[in-house]
């Protein structure tokens, strides 16, 4: 697998920059039918309040990924997103949250030599419900109901074929504390996807609801020693319905992400 001097300064900056207390890993996107993909985000997060039940997460991330026919995670540009989270731990045990987020995607042709043929845009907003349940000192299981509205648009902002899409997500992670030094973690969790869609073309309809992603991951978490930043490195396997990647196990993701923690400050 060929990289370019730029690609491998980005894996080694953001592997390298490998984190202080997060609670969640930064999730790898859908980035569509491939082989391999690479993930990797940038974010920060700051408590709101002085009792650390309120914070704010904002990131900015990119992914790359292969061609449906080669290993090259890092083959083409896949996505860029900006994403902006607040979370309020209302009562024990208990989480919501709600977000706003942009996404710009290329769109490539589905047969060889799967040339770039447009670019989406995405604007979408969702919010969050989760539960955790301690079992044990060192092991927490946390289910979450998500649900987003997502809107599309082509890179002028015209119509695309798919208006919009309410989507539901439904996911259990399961975490172990390996070690306090560091505040060492691993993760495994899966993510099942539902949803509807309205379509503009080839004239306006509905789709069916219905299941349409499995998201099958494990993550390493750590705090980088004496320093305010986070990180996460992990695997994803996307398991797309109907897609040709389904046939050779899905869709296999790096990803890595950094998190900038910033306490509270009363103004």
């Amino acid at each position: 697998m060929k990289l370019s001097t730029k690609k491998i300064f980005i894996v080694f900056l953001l592997l390298g920059c490998c984190g202080t207390w997060v609670k969640a890993q930064i999730s790898p996107p859908g980035l569509g039918d491939a082989k391999t993909a690479f993930w990797s985000a940038f974010g920060v997060k700051r408590q709101l309040d002085s009792l650390g039940k309120k914070q704010a997460l904002s990131y900015i991330a990119i992914g790359r990924k292969s061609s449906p026919d080669n290993d090259n995670l890092f083959s083409k540009q896949a996505i860029f997103v900006l994403n902006h989270e607040v979370y309020n731990s209302f009562a024990p045990h208990q989480q919501y949250s709600y977000a706003i987020s942009y996404r710009r995607q290329p769109q490539y042709e589905s047969e060889a030599p799967y040339d770039k043929e447009n670019t989406e845009q995405e604007f979408r907003i969702y919010g969050r419900y989760a539960y955790t349940f301690d079992l044990g000192k060192k092991l927490k299981l946390k289910n979450t109901v998500r649900q987003e509205f997502r809107k599309f648009f082509d890179a002028d902002f015209h119509k695309v074929e798919e208006d919009f899409q309410l989507r539901t997500r439904i996911k259990s992670q399961l975490t172990y504390n390996l070690s306090p030094k560091n505040n060492q973690k691993i993760a495994i969790s899966a993510e099942a996807l539902f949803s509807i869609s309205h379509l503009n073309e080839p004239q306006p309809q509905w789709e069916s609801f219905g299941y349409r992603e499995m998201r099958i991951a494990a993550y390493y978490m750590f705090n980088i020693p004496n320093s305010p930043f986070t990180v996460d490195v992990g695997y994803m396997d996307d398991l797309i319905r109907g897609s040709n990647s389904i046939h050779h196990g899905g869709v296999h993701y790096l990803a890595a992400d950094v998190v900038w923690n910033i306490p509270y400050r009363k103004r």
